[in-house]
């Protein structure tokens, strides 16, 4: 079995330690970043609903900086709501200054019950630059 090429970005190990998972993974020419949340450094979820997803945003970004990405190297979004109908109208917000013009990624976002603690994850797939 070959060893996975790992990334991680500098300085948050405590929510991937406690749940014992990758930030990301190297393959063939893409990242896959697992989903990022708005944890704090300690891994404790942002209370108020915007800075969560803003935070989840800056943590995605630091996993793609690690990876050696940036958010234009985003090829598809996948994201969590723990109430999609409430939640919806702050993401948009949020997103629309994230990727303020198109082309846009390819976007699925996912009503779910669970985000252990939180209620915005966000998961993509990058291409790596040559």
């Amino acid at each position: 079995m070959s060893t996975r090429d790992v990334v991680f970005p500098e300085g948050r190990r405590a929510l991937y330690e406690l749940h014992r998972y990758s930030p990301a993974v190297r393959s063939n020419g893409l990242l896959f970043v697992s989903g990022q949340v708005g944890s704090r450094d300690d891994g404790s979820p942002e209370p108020d609903f915007e800075a969560q997803v803003r935070r989840a945003f800056d943590n995605l970004q630091a996993v793609l900086k690690a990876g050696g990405c940036t958010l234009d190297d985003i090829i598809e979004v996948t994201t969590f709501h723990t109430d999609p109908q409430q939640q919806f109208e702050t993401v948009l917000k949020v997103k629309d200054e994230v990727f303020p013009q198109a082309p846009y990624p390819a976007w699925t976002a996912v009503g779910v019950n669970w985000l252990a603690g939180f209620d915005f994850e966000i998961k993509v797939v990058a291409r790596i630059p040559e």
